[in-house]
């Protein structure tokens, strides 16, 4: 197996496209001493003083992609043409991600969510505000995605695919985009396409999978019935497929075996969420290396640990990861 060192010095050379629901998350913190009711409406406010934005969802890929070093790293989505889309690409920018290939449309609020946490418990004790989509996306921002992610693929080597859209409709990655999707997997061998879907694993094609243990028996159920992973890889024609189970590891299920790569167990995780993005950003990038889906996954499991010990959307950096393999005698 490839070292690890020898995956993270190539990390700069790798050009990575993340496609799909890109978002603002709108972390707000809030003091509950200044809950003083409104006038007008005798309603208690909640008083926001602490207030920062980051790039969420498939941003938080991309957010883990440049914090790990790699060469170059764009967003592709749909946001609307209003203040959060404002601030969603002052995040991206900040960060180094390109966002050109995004496409804008009046009918689109920009996916966003709004996180309240109160400063006095350091807790998200509130209901979040989200802004989503739920009518289908316009044709034409349908057909822009689809122009610029048929243009952009030769100059990448990794296509992320970040399917997050709770909703029937409303997500970037319709039907039409999943098909062009399985064709260019086809037409381009060479590159990596990854995708991680909340709720329609079951309808990609010629790509890899990344679903988490829930996401997977959700999939093998609306295939079938019951949890049948080597089922779901046929019918998707998956060169394999990564089924994530938290603090056990991760599955690799190819056409002829199925593969634990075990992770260390943490006790207490200080915050799991955007866990599966930090390791689809880490898997992704060393599978392009490496061609290797044991080394993707351990490279995976170990920028997870990392950042489900960081508050919120943490990100890994390659010193991180040297030193969390050291600890592990991971070579």
């Amino acid at each position: 197996m490839i070292p690890l060192d020898a995956i993270l010095a190539r990390f700069p050379e790798q050009r990575a496209l993340v496609v799909g629901d890109i978002c603002l998350d709108r972390w707000c913190g809030y003091d509950p001493a200044y809950a003083e009711p409104s006038r007008e409406t005798g309603i208690p406010r909640i008083a926001v003083t602490r207030p920062e934005s980051t790039p969420g969802a498939g941003g938080t890929i991309a957010n883990n992609l440049v914090a790990l070093g790699t060469g170059h790293v764009s967003v592709l989505g749909i946001f609307g043409d209003d203040g959060n889309a404002w601030e969603l690409r002052r995040a991206l920018s900040a960060r180094g991600i390109e966002h050109g290939l995004c496409v804008t449309h009046p009918q689109i609020c920009t996916f966003t969510y709004t996180k309240l946490l109160n400063i006095a418990s350091g807790l998200e004790d509130q209901p979040r505000v989200d802004y989503i989509n739920v009518d289908p996306i316009p044709p034409a921002a349908g057909q822009q995605v689809i122009r610029r992610l048929t243009e952009a693929v030769p100059d990448f080597d990794v296509i992320l695919v970040s399917d997050q859209a709770e909703t029937a409709a409303g997500g970037v990655i319709t039907p039409a985009v999943r098909d062009r999707l399985a064709a260019l997997a086809g037409q381009f061998p060479d590159k990596v396409f990854w995708v991680d879907s909340r709720l329609r694993a079951e309808h990609f094609r010629n790509v890899i999978l990344k679903p988490n243990e829930d996401e997977a028996a959700a999939a093998c159920a609306r295939l079938r019935g019951e949890t049948d992973y080597q089922q779901l890889r046929s019918r998707t024609q998956a060169p394999f497929l990564l089924v994530t189970h938290g603090p056990r590891g991760v599955l690799i299920v190819t056409e002829s075996a199925e593969t634990w790569v075990r992770t260390a167990p943490i006790a207490e995780p200080l915050d799991i969420c955007g866990a599966g993005d930090s390791f689809s950003a880490g898997a992704s990038i060393a599978y392009a290396i490496s061609r290797d889906p044991v080394a993707a996954a351990r490279l995976g499991n170990l920028v997870a640990s990392i950042t489900i010990m960081k508050k919120g959307t943490g990100t890994t950096t390659q010193q991180e990861i040297r030193q969390a393999a050291a600890a592990l005698s991971i070579p």
